[in-house]
């Protein structure tokens, strides 16, 4: 039977959270043994902290949720996160550009960030905000960020819209055509929808880290935010 626990980005991300939240939620993710905690960028310092020498890594988002930020500026904050510490970092691709047709400055953006982080052995997933583009903008975003060299494709940030559906998974595992790892993120609250995107090839999930006892082991979750 497939370790779901291994699969996972167990996200503490609610921006409303406090600090002692924030840290319940950590060790939560570190319980299960999940593959990465994934923070908000001012809890890069706890997680670091509460998750050495375990088995759960500490992921980070970037230019979230909107990824608009400058491009300059995205990759001042993947420098800044390697630094302290980050084992992955998640960028939110600017999909106004993609919207927009702005291809080149859409691959140099990503780039921008992967290049960065890789000179720290820092992996990047590229968020796509796939609700609010077409599966044709998907499937191009795909591969400019395989030519940009990231290390997964990423369907949401689970604050904007509906997240990942089995149709974009489809299409961007058909587009990655084994390149690139695929994250679907969003909307996964339990093992049986769990199960099945991995099925499908996922390589990672991101989930909301109250539904991490959902699919780690059957128990009733009550995800907050949209997750």
């Amino acid at each position: 039977m497939t370790k779901l626990n291994e699969y996972l980005d167990h996200a503490v991300l609610v921006p409303k959270m406090t600090q002692q939240e924030a840290a319940e939620w950590i060790q939560s993710g570190i319980a299960y043994k999940v593959k990465t905690v994934c923070v908000r960028p001012c809890d890069i310092d706890l997680a670091v902290k509460l998750c050495k020498e375990t088995k759960t890594g500490v992921s980070c988002v970037l230019g979230f949720p909107h990824g608009c930020i400058c491009t300059e500026s995205k990759a001042a904050e993947a420098e800044l996160y390697c630094r302290k510490g980050v084992a992955e970092i998640d960028m939110v691709a600017n999909y106004g550009w993609i919207r927009s047709g702005l291809w080149d400055e859409v691959r140099a953006d990503i780039k921008a960030v992967v290049d960065t982080a890789h000179k720290h052995g820092v992996g990047v997933k590229v968020i796509f905000e796939t609700s609010q583009l077409t599966l044709e903008e998907v499937a191009k975003t795909t591969e400019l960020s395989i030519e940009a060299g990231a290390d997964f494709v990423k369907t949401s940030t689970g604050f904007n819209g509906e997240g990942a559906t089995e149709e974009v998974v489809d299409c961007m595992l058909k587009a990655a055509a084994g390149r690139i790892n695929v994250k679907p993120s969003g909307g996964i609250r339990d093992a049986q929808r769990a199960q099945l995107f991995v099925d499908k090839g996922a390589a990672r999930l991101g989930v909301n880290g109250s539904s991490t006892p959902a699919i780690c082991c059957g128990q009733t979750t009550d995800a907050q935010g949209e997750y």
